[in-house]
């Protein structure tokens, strides 16, 4: 028996966001979750290969896996933004080329990522001058570091808890990512403290560093979702922290 059936508007209708996650990430889709509005947002999940160790070889390699990632994205989806999750290799790739390679296999109004999302928040903030947190090892902080003062941001305040393997940062407790934030962001060199690697577990502590510093306390995951579903046209649904106040120009 045929049966008759009508359709309804496709999932999203507040806004559609795609996102590519590494395959060693075992972190942002759950921070992401947290801060998904009550309202009719669809969120697509791609993923794209990852190394088990990271270094600027394995960063860079994921450039030539980009643009099948994303085309594992419903091609049927008009996106809003689609957002590479990869702070570190978004700084080796170059930002732009990450859009250029998205662009070529979706169609989406915008493009973004986390290094991107996080110059878009120090403009938001007046940041110039960030402490910068990473778990990552001297060769990829110093392509993080450059590609940071080549947008005008500088990071003069600095540490690392120095783990190259990706498991292990996803498991860095975050008790350990909050003192670590307070005594660098303490530091009067710096304007914002900012906690690199979407792996990292921040959501947790994030106001805790706000108030332990009185100053803004950033993260990549916190910062690339508040690009996304700005530049989607919609709002988080989290509400403690500076940066989430602030709109996406």
């Amino acid at each position: 028996m045929s049966i008759p059936y009508k359709l309804a508007p496709q999932i999203g209708t507040d806004g559609r966001i795609g996102l590519i996650v590494l395959q060693s990430d075992e972190t942002m889709e759950h921070e992401l979750r947290q801060v998904l509005p009550d309202a009719d947002v669809g969120a697509f999940i791609s993923r794209i290969p990852s190394a088990a160790k990271v270094s600027n070889e394995s960063l860079a390699a994921m450039e030539a896996d980009l643009p099948r990632a994303a085309g594992l994205l419903p091609k049927t989806v008009s996106f809003d933004v689609v957002g590479y999750g990869c702070t570190s290799a978004s700084s080796i790739i170059g930002t732009e080329r990450v859009t250029e390679l998205v662009g070529t296999v979706l169609e989406t109004k915008a493009v973004t990522n986390p290094v991107s999302a996080l110059v878009s928040a120090c403009e938001a903030l007046g940041i110039s001058k960030l402490a910068l947190l990473t778990p990552y090892t001297e060769a990829v902080n110093e392509s993080l570091r450059l590609a940071l003062s080549a947008h005008g941001i500088d990071t003069p305040v600095f540490g690392t808890f120095n783990e190259p393997v990706e498991t292990k940062v996803s498991r860095i407790d975050p008790t350990s990512v909050r003192d670590a934030a307070i005594e660098l962001g303490q530091d009067k060199g710096a304007d914002a403290v900012f906690m690199s690697c979407t792996n990292l577990r921040t959501f947790s502590i994030l106001k805790d560093v706000e108030n332990a510093i009185g100053k803004p306390a950033l993260s990549s995951n916190q910062a690339f979702f508040w690009h996304m579903l700005g530049l989607a046209g919609t709002t988080s649904a989290r509400r403690d922290g500076m940066l989430w106040d602030k709109s996406v120009n």
